[in-house]
């Protein structure tokens, strides 16, 4: 599909029309702005419920973005590596619920970017303060046959995206509040990761970028 160019100022309205990255994958131009506050909200509630974390990694590191997991399941890293889980380890209750509103949000962004039928049942949420970064890496340890929807609000980001293999060259794409990138399909693989974030102070979320990502995990109906 054709490449389009990204313009760097803030759209005023959602723009239901995808621009393409590649073949199944797209950014939709301000698709959340309209339920950015109430979103914002949301993630701090379920905050409350499951704390923000940095994670260690498997080679003994730390992860720079804090992250908070709700519905039906809930990533996680240490030591044995990386995994999806029922509860949170934290707390050894399950994760928060995963709220209708963003559940229909994100299914609405897959049926535009041409995946129908996609229902997440879980968001991961990762919270970046100045510095914070995200490697690149693939997303594998979810369904392959279901796309992942990718929510950003506060401070821009660049998303670096590549190709199936690490060493492929990369993409940076400006990410504004209220954006949504969804990739599936050919594209499900794709290395892709957000360079460290510039310092800056967002009228809705202050010092910090708020990035959800909305999976399939579970097979069925488990």
């Amino acid at each position: 599909m054709a490449q389009q160019e990204f313009a760097l100022d803030p759209p005023q309205h959602a723009d239901t029309v995808p621009k393409w990255l590649d073949t199944g994958a797209c950014v939709l131009r301000g698709l959340a702005i309209a339920r950015a506050v109430e979103m914002i909200a949301d993630i701090r509630r379920i905050a409350r419920g499951a704390p923000f974390r940095r994670m260690p990694t498997p080679g003994g590191g730390v992860m720079s973005v804090a992250m908070t997991c709700c519905g039906a399941a809930g990533w996680c890293s240490d030591s044995h590596g990386y995994r999806y889980v029922a509860r949170d380890p934290r707390t050894d209750r399950p994760w928060p619920p995963l709220p209708d509103t963003w559940r229909d949000l994100a299914t609405r962004a897959a049926t535009l970017a041409g995946y129908e039928g996609f229902v997440p049942d879980t968001c991961l949420i990762n919270g970046y303060r100045p510095g914070a970064r995200m490697g690149l890496h693939q997303d594998r340890d979810e369904r392959l046959d279901a796309p992942v929807v990718s929510l950003s609000f506060g401070l821009p980001a660049v998303f670096r995206w590549g190709g199936p293999r690490r060493t492929d060259p990369l993409r940076r794409i400006p990410l504004l509040h209220g954006d949504v990138v969804v990739w599936g399909g050919p594209s499900r693989l794709v290395f892709h990761g957000i360079a460290p974030l510039r310092p800056g102070a967002h009228p809705v979320t202050g010092p910090c970028r708020y990035n959800l990502t909305f999976r399939r995990v579970w097979q069925g109906d488990e």
